[in-house]
């Protein structure tokens, strides 16, 4: 608890400083949070059509995204952890399409899917799979060798080993993955709204620079921020529990 209210006194501290500065400094590329927030209550509650215009089709297109990397890579992951053959095969491929830069593939997924809600979620799973199929190979190879011969003495099913052996072992690894992929998820989905689309926060972030309405590009900045930070959190909360028969640090149970 003391770790918590330290962490918000510190930020809280930053933001005042960042107030300050910003009354001092009167510089239009750098308003002070009071302006931010006043642009934010009448862009966002003031103007209630912008949340079903803009900001929940963008959580939708990140959360859509992000759900098929997720169930792709662990899907695909366990797949090739459990299969040194496979792996040995398929691993020059995944190195070289891991390398690729998302936002370079933009103009490709223009081209086969138009502008739209398709593009965009090929721009997003492209993006995020990464880190959750290379964790779950990770994950699926550190399977307890012991864990491995009592299953083939008792001579459980596959499909019984692979969910109740190796998914339960690589689990940890799997959500260190999914933590990653959501915060690129978040990413892609602005990279991916810049271009071909009217509605979406990153569409707004472009109109408003456009306009040079700095205050309100801010806005969707913080806005971003704070939405990245709850995603987050909400997927801390569902991994302590999913994982809460391992034990945990000192550090981590006061957290």
């Amino acid at each position: 608890m003391n770790n918590f209210l330290q962490r918000w006194t510190v930020f809280a501290g930053l933001v005042v400083v960042w107030q300050l500065l910003g009354m001092v400094a009167e510089d239009p590329f750098f308003p002070p949070p009071s302006d931010i927030v006043t642009a934010a209550w009448e862009w966002w509650v003031l103007e209630p059509e912008n949340i079903t215009e803009h900001i929940l089709p963008s959580i939708s297109r990140l959360l859509s995204g992000w759900a098929i990397a997720s169930v792709i890579g662990v899907a695909l992951g366990l797949l090739l952890g459990r299969s040194d053959r496979a792996m040995e095969y398929a691993g020059p491929l995944l190195v070289f399409l891991r390398s690729i830069p998302p936002p370079a593939l933009v103009p490709v997924f223009l081209l086969l899917f138009k502008t739209g809600t398709s593009m965009q979620l090929a721009t997003i799973v492209f993006g995020v799979i990464w880190p959750v199929l290379l964790n779950s190979v990770d994950g699926a190879r550190s399977v307890d060798v012991t864990k491995v011969d009592t299953s083939a003495v008792f001579r459980i099913p596959r499909y019984q080993w692979v969910l109740g052996v190796v998914l339960p072992a690589a689990s940890p690894k799997i959500f260190a993955g999914l933590r990653v992929s959501l915060s690129l998820s978040l990413v892609l989905m602005v990279i991916s709204e810049l271009v071909g689309t009217d509605n979406g926060i990153g569409s707004q972030l472009i109109t408003a620079q456009r306009e040079f309405d700095y205050t309100r590009m801010w806005a969707g900045i913080v806005l971003l921020g704070v939405l990245g930070y709850g995603l987050n959190t909400v997927l801390l909360a569902v991994e302590r529990r999913a994982l809460a028969w391992q034990p945990r640090s000192r550090d981590e149970q006061h957290a």
